[in-house]
C-alpha cells in the first residue's frame, strides 16, 4: 500500500472511529507509526527485497511452528535422498490435518550449509510432489510456503534433472484435486519458487518478492553491470502491489512495522486468518471444479491483446505485402 494510500485510509478510520463512537486508539498508532518509517525509508523494491532477505525474517518452520499443531516432518524423495533446503509434512490446522512444505533458510554458516542456503536440488522438489500426491490421496489440503532464490543452479543439480523435477511439478500440482494455498514469505525466484508455487490462491507478505529472475541475475546478465541490482529491482515489477496489479497474486498480507521479523506471532496470525478463510472458500468445490478453476487461472496469467492493426503491419513485414 503507498503512503497516500494509507495516509487515506488512515483519515477514514479517524472519521468511523469518531462517528462510531469506537476506542481504536492503538490500531489508529500502528498505523501511524508505519506511516512514518514508510516514509522514512521509502517502500522502493529494492527496500523489499532487503527485508526479505534479512537474516532474522520468519521462514517455513517459524510458520508451522506457530500456525500448525502436531507438524510431523517427512524425508526423502524415494528415488535419491533428502533436501533439507525443503521441508514438509503432515500437521493438524484446527481439526483438519493438512500437509505443508516450504523453502528453508538457514540463520547462521553452519544451518545455510545444511539447508544449502534454501536453494532446492531436484530431491526437494520430487519430495514435495510426493507429500502433494500423498495429500491428494488422503484428501488433504496443501500448504506451501515460498521462500527462495531459484532451484540451486550447480552441476550436481543439473545431473539429477532439476529442470524436469520443477517441470513435472507444475503439471502435476496443475491438476491436484485438493486445495492448494501459497504463500512467498520472503524470496520467490523464478523456477525455484514456481516448483511449490502452483494454486489455487496465491498470497504474498507486504515485504516479498516474485519475480522470474533475481536483481542481481537481471542486473547481470540483462543489464550486463552487477551494480545495477538496484535499479533492475525496480524494472522487475517484483513487489506484492505490482503482482497484485498483474493479477498474479489474490492478496497481500501486510507486515508489522519495520518487517516481519519483528513480530512473528503477528504475521502468522495474519497467515493463519488468511489460511482459515481460503479452505472455508475452497472445500466449497468439488475435485473438478478446482482443477477447472486453476487451469483458468493459470491461462489467464500473461494474456494480452494486440492491436489488429498492429498484427497487420507485422505479417506485412514479415511476408513483404
Amino acid at each position: 500500500m503507498k503512503n497516500h494510500d494509507l495516509s487515506r485510509k488512515l483519515t477514514e478510520l479517524k472519521s468511523l472511529a469518531e462517528r462510531e463512537r469506537l476506542d481504536i486508539t492503538e490500531d489508529i498508532s500502528r498505523l501511524e507509526e508505519k506511516l512514518k518509517i514508510g516514509k522514512s525509508i521509502g517502500s522502493t523494491a529494492w527496500k523489499r527485497v532487503e527485508l526479505a532477505r534479512h537474516p532474522d525474517r520468519p521462514g517455513t518452520l517459524d510458520y508451522i511452528e506457530r500456525i500448525f499443531n502436531n507438524f510431523v516432518e517427512l524425508h526423502g524423495d524415494r528415488l535419491y535422498g533428502d533436501d533439507a533446503a525443503l521441508v514438509g509434512g503432515i500437521a493438524m490446522f484446527g481439526s483438519q490435518a493438512v500437509t505443508v512444505f516450504g523453502h528453508q533458510k538457514g540463520r547462521n554458516m553452519k544451518e545455510n550449509i545444511k539447508r544449502n542456503y534454501g536453494l532446492p536440488q531436484p530431491e526437494g522438489y520430487r519430495k514435495a510432489l510426493r507429500l502433494a500426491l500423498q495429500a491428494e490421496k488422503f484428501r488433504r489440503p496443501i500448504i506451501s510456503f515460498i521462500d527462495t532464490q531459484g532451484a540451486f543452479p550447480g552441476a550436481s543439480s543439473e545431473e539429477r534433472g532439476v529442470a524436469e523435477a520443477i517441470a513435472r511439478n507444475l503439471k502435476e500440482f496443475s491438476r491436484l484435486e485438493v486445495p492448494i494455498i501459497c504463500f512467498v514469505i520472503g524470496e520467490g525466484g523464478s523456477g525455484g519458487a514456481l516448483g511449490i508455487g502452483i494454486g489455487d490462491e496465491v498470497y504474498m507478505l507486504e515485504n516479498a518478492w516474485y519475480s522470474v529472475i533475481t536483481p542481481e541475475g537481471c542486473a547481470s546478465i540483462l543489464m550486463r553491470d552487477a551494480s545495477k541490482a538496484r535499479q533492475a529491482a525496480e524494472l522487475l515489477k517484483l513487489t506484492a502491489a505490482d503482482l497484485l496489479a498483474f493479477d498474479i497474486i489474490d492478496g497481500i498480507i501486510y507486515e508489522p512495522i519495520g518487517g516481519a521479523h519483528t513480530d512473528p506471532d503477528f504475521t502468522a496470525a495474519k497467515i493463519k486468518l488468511q489460511i482459515a478463510d481460503s479452505l472455508s472458500r475452497l472445500s466449497l468445490k468439488s475435485p473438478q471444479m478446482l482443477v477447472r478453476d486453476r487451469s483458468l487461472r493459470l491461462q489467464r496469467m500473461g494474456a494480452f491483446a494486440e492491436p489488429r492493426e498492429k498484427r497487420q503491419n507485422f505479417l506485412r513485414r514479415l511476408f513483404g505485402g
